[in-house]
């Protein structure tokens, strides 16, 4: 049985050791050794991160354990220390009455025969009184309630009625004389103090112990010992009951955050990420394989298709171009680049022949493109044409739904180049055949033309001679005669001119004026001229320097172009116009050391029609002719003529209309005797 002594200090609070919580060693995250340096590692990325994941849950829940264990110990502290202040306030209740009893004892009013019907005797003992002792001062006992018990002890436990150990309260009695006069001493139990004085909601949570410091138990609300695994906390009760500690223990056991289930969850998500990385792992390593496979046939392609000489063309159902490959693109001088995702009209279509192209993009679209593929044409960057040969077929998916149109596309340029080549050849084989037999006939005529010419020129000179010397012959008439003979004359020197022409034979070559060689061309078409109405302008000057040509195969050059001329305006309302002019021209040197060329340029200009885009090649091409009745061979004569003086024949349209009909004949010839021409080509051969 404890003693205490009233009125003294409670000692401070202490709390006995408790053992350490065990905490097992955090992991440590450890990524490869090494850092991560291409692409072909994605496949650990997640795995990566989910470690992550895991390591930062695993800190929370073991922060979260943490909280937990400083919140339930917070917790059972002031649960403790709240407990604490009632069991001592309820004892320090006790003593007061207990000392109430002392004092009436100390003033006489209670005699020892009455003590046991004393109210407050009786009220402490329906409480949790064991026993009240009334002590003499010679330490025999005066009183005692209940009467079963003999005596006290006061350093021996006892035993209550309920079986558990007792405690007890004592009051110094005092004499009148204030010496001391015995003791009062009321035995409690502490079990019935616990029931008492312990919330139903406080014994939810904890086993509630009163121990001594032998850590013997005076009392407890449970029979079983304490669990060491449990969280525990002891209070000293300090003065009420030196040396007994009030000990708390949570039923709640806050399990360890390794135990806990969100950890074998993640356990088994780590084990999940890990297969899911090895299979994606395996996966990544089959496609980077295909990948590298895919790479290597596409550059194999690539290079087919960069290396073959047919375009490839893809185009969608709606037209677009998704696929142009490098041949294709240099057909038509773009990039591929420039050309995939184009709808029509196309860039490279020619632009006079944009509805007929638009016709056959529809037709092919419609699935009408020819089998043996069809013939087109197309404009380069730069302008030019390109003949091309198209084969389109149908373009279908793996699944072999049809999504566009695969062509391959031939540049047939050149060849249409060779058969063109070939049709002029062919046909000016044909031109030759005709023009050798035209200088046959030619030549025959000459010849047969020849003697009658020179039967009529001696007759009008026999003619002329028997009547110049008569009075009676008008002189209108010998005047007619005269310019008669002179026509015949000039009719026998053309025909022996163009009989030596086409017999291979050299132009008769001599100084003559230009002018005057103009002037004599033009007087042969005097009468024609008069009767379309033509106005002609001779615009040549007289002072120019002399050339050295064929005055007669020259005069026939420019009848010839003055003819044309008239013609093209014959069927025109607008005025008539024909203007004839000559320069000279001095070209600048070839080259260091070589001479300077001059020239004579003759240009005829009309106020016709003009050429409509043909150029001189056309024009004097062998039997062309724009004329219903026309042969064809007039200015194919007249350029071999000219190329033959070594001069060259030139035409250009006139602005506001008309053409320009220019040739030009050298002042001083290239060579100064007849060797240097012997081998110079025919009109026949040079138009070949």
């Amino acid at each position: 049985m404890h003693s205490f002594t009233p009125g003294a200090v409670s000692p401070p609070v202490s709390v006995p050791p408790r053992p350490a919580l065990s905490v097992p060693p955090q992991p440590r995250l450890r990524l490869f050794g090494s850092p991560v340096r291409s692409l072909k590692t994605l496949w650990a990325w997640p795995l990566v991160l989910s470690l992550l994941v895991v390591v930062g849950v695993m800190f929370w829940l073991r922060s979260q354990e943490q909280a937990s264990l400083t919140s339930q110990r917070e917790e059972m502290i002031s649960d403790a220390l709240s407990l604490e202040a009632q069991i001592n306030g309820r004892l320090d209740g006790e003593l007061a009455q207990l000392r109430m009893l002392g004092d009436i004892i100390d003033a006489g009013r209670l005699r020892p025969e009455v003590f046991a019907s004393h109210p407050v005797v009786l009220d402490g003992l329906r409480r949790f009184w064991v026993s009240v002792t009334w002590l003499g001062p010679d330490g025999r006992i005066q009183a005692h309630q209940p009467e079963d018990v003999a005596a006290v002890g006061d350093t021996r436990r006892q035993l209550s009625d309920d079986g558990g150990l007792t405690g007890h309260l004592s009051v110094t009695l005092h004499s009148a004389s204030d010496h001391p006069g015995g003791l009062l001493v009321a035995r409690f139990s502490a079990a019935a103090l616990l029931r008492q004085k312990v919330p139903w909601w406080l014994a939810s949570k904890y086993d509630i112990r009163l121990v001594d410091q032998s850590d013997d138990v005076i009392a407890a609300t449970v029979e079983s010992p304490r669990d060491e695994t449990l969280a525990w906390y002891r209070v000293s009760l300090g003065s009420s009951l030196p040396g007994v500690w009030l000990e708390l223990t949570s039923h709640e056991r806050v399990a360890p955050w390794w135990r806990t289930l969100p950890v074998a969850l993640m356990l088994g998500f780590l084990g999940l990420i890990a297969g899911a990385s090895f299979m994606l792992r395996k996966q990544m390593r089959s496609v980077s394989r295909a990948e590298e496979a895919w790479r290597t046939e596409a550059a194999w392609r690539t290079a087919m298709e960069d290396s073959l000489a047919v375009g490839i063309r893809a185009r969608d159902l709606d037209g677009r171009l998704v696929y142009v490959n490098k041949t294709m693109a240099d057909m038509v001088g773009y990039q591929p680049e420039d050309l995939v995702g184009l709808l029509p009209p196309m860039p490279y279509w020619v632009p006079d022949e944009l509805d007929q192209s638009m016709r056959r993009h529809l037709r092919n679209m419609a699935g009408q493109a020819p089998r043996g593929g069809y013939e087109s044409r197309w404009q380069h960057r730069d302008g030019r044409i390109v003949e091309v040969m198209v084969y389109e077929a149908p373009l279908v998916d793996a699944q072999g739904v049809q999504i566009g149109w695969m062509a391959s596309i031939v540049d047939i340029t050149e060849r249409k180049h060779l058969e063109e080549r070939e049709r002029r050849q062919m046909e000016a084989v044909a031109h030759q055949a005709r023009l050798t037999m035209l200088g046959e006939v030619a030549s025959t005529l000459a010849h047969e033309l020849n003697q009658p010419l020179s039967a009529i020129t001696s007759y009008n000179t026999g003619l002329l001679n028997a009547l110049s010397g008569r009075p009676e012959v008008p002189e209108p008439v010998l005047k007619a005669l005269q310019r008669q003979g002179e026509q015949a004359g000039q009719a026998a020197r053309i025909v022996k001119r163009i009989r030596e022409f086409l017999t291979r034979r050299e132009p008769q070559r001599e100084p003559c004026a230009i002018d005057e060689v103009v002037a004599s061309g033009l007087s042969l078409l005097r009468r024609e001229i008069s009767r379309l109405g033509v106005e002609v302008h001779n615009d040549v000057p007289s002072g120019l320097p002399q050339v050295v040509a064929d005055p007669v195969l020259i005069e026939q050059v420019v009848a010839n172009l003055v003819r044309n001329a008239c013609d093209a305006m014959a069927h025109q309302d607008a005025p008539r116009r024909i203007r004839i002019q000559a320069e000279a021209v001095h070209a600048a040197t070839a080259g260091e050391g070589a001479p300077a060329s001059s020239f004579v340029r003759v240009t005829v200009t009309d106020s016709g029609p003009g050429l409509h885009g043909q150029t001189v090649t056309t024009l004097c091409a062998p039997f062309f002719t724009t004329k219903s009745d026309g042969m064809g061979m007039g200015l194919a004569i007249c350029r071999s003529i000219v190329e033959l003086h070594y001069g060259a024949l030139d035409c250009v349209d006139v602005p506001g209309g008309g053409a320009a009909f220019s040739f030009s004949l050298p002042l001083v010839p290239p060579a100064s005797d007849d060797e240097d021409h012997v081998g110079d080509p025919t009109p026949q051969e040079i138009d070949a």
